[in-house]
């Protein structure tokens, strides 16, 4: 279920054709494409919504593709939004999502320029799907193929955070049990943190970022990975570095998981950033300034090995493991 594995998508790619005007054309790893407009760079990304905490639906709808654009260092401006509801759904709801969403776009200086809206019998939950646009100069396009040897592999935020988040907001009762009143309903306003398009563009700012991506679904094992096969770079990181929560720790044991089904437990606004070397420190610095948690975990290497270091043990990084947010979301782990 979800993502197609790496090699599937390659051959569902195969036939498309992209044109000259096409610098970034779709391929695995890369959560945007990006076209020319005379002498600058579109940006575009889309993204399915579902399975989501309904009274956030429209606003995460909204910041899941405005956050891909962002991680390439454009600031969204434009946006079309789909909805595909079951036959049962009531107009009421879709208003709702819809303001949700239209409050989201007034957030980020977003415009809805068009969509789609419908019920059909085929749906059976609701789906939303956003496409998001942002411009930005060429020289300061940033793509998840650019990491560099000796990048620093710096983290923002807390792994698992959108798995945890949502749970307690779509599973209230068995949060409470978990983690107690106080932190379940601390947790539940937490959903905002799901979008990285703020500290995205932070980094972008900088100048001292050679690409980005988010911990989406399969977490920060997918992001890393993906990172790497879009560089031809390998990486060296430590276990103990990655910013783990109690709560998520809990979450853990509570389900079983390994250490390995933590790295991808799906964490969408977690972003994962190679950062020039010397400068990698101070970029940690500036976004703890802002307020957001962040890690320097490890470091981009020339060789193509993965190792990841558990406890002073190397050990090489998993390619592949099971993401469980939606049994846990259901509560069937």
């Amino acid at each position: 279920m979800g993502k197609l594995p790496t090699n599937d998508l390659k051959k569902l790619l195969a036939p498309v054709r992209s044109g000259s005007d096409v610098i970034v054309p779709p391929m695995p790893g890369y959560d945007s494409g990006v076209h020319l407009l005379n002498d600058k760079c579109v940006v575009v990304s889309t993204d399915p919504c579902l399975n989501v905490p309904e009274q956030w639906f429209g606003w995460l709808l909204v910041h899941f593709a405005a956050s891909d654009v962002a991680l390439f260092g454009a600031s969204p401006k434009f946006c079309a939004i789909n909805l595909l509801a079951a036959p049962v759904t009531c107009v009421e709801a879709l208003r709702r999502v819809m303001s949700q969403a239209a409050q989201a776009a007034d957030e980020l200086g977003m415009s809805i320029v068009t969509g789609h809206t419908g019920m059909y019998e085929e749906v059976g939950t609701l789906i939303g799907v956003c496409t998001a646009y942002g411009i930005v100069e060429r020289d300061k396009l940033i793509t998840p193929g650019n990491a560099k040897a000796e990048d620093m592999v710096l983290c923002t935020k807390m792994l698992g955070l959108e798995a945890l988040v949502n749970f307690a907001l779509m599973q209230p009762v068995a949060a409470t049990k978990l983690f107690g009143r106080e932190q379940a309903e601390k947790l539940g306003t937490m959903v905002p943190m799901q979008s990285c398009v703020k500290e995205a563009l932070l980094l972008a700012e900088t100048g001292k970022v050679h690409a980005m991506h988010d911990a989406t679904e399969g977490g920060l094992l997918a992001a890393l990975n993906e990172l790497a096969d879009a560089s031809g770079v390998g990486f060296r990181v430590e276990y103990e570095r990655i910013l783990i929560s109690n709560e998520a720790k809990k979450l853990q044991k509570h389900f079983g998981l390994t250490n390995e089904q933590m790295l991808a437990l799906s964490s969408t606004g977690c972003v994962v950033a190679a950062v020039e070397a010397s400068t990698a420190r101070d970029v940690k610095q500036l976004l703890q300034d802002m307020g957001y948690a962040a890690s320097i975990i490890g470091t981009f290497t020339q060789e193509r090995e993965r190792i990841i270091i558990e406890n002073g043990v190397e050990k090489p990084f998993p390619t592949a493991a099971e993401d469980l947010y939606d049994r846990i979301l259901s509560s069937q782990v």
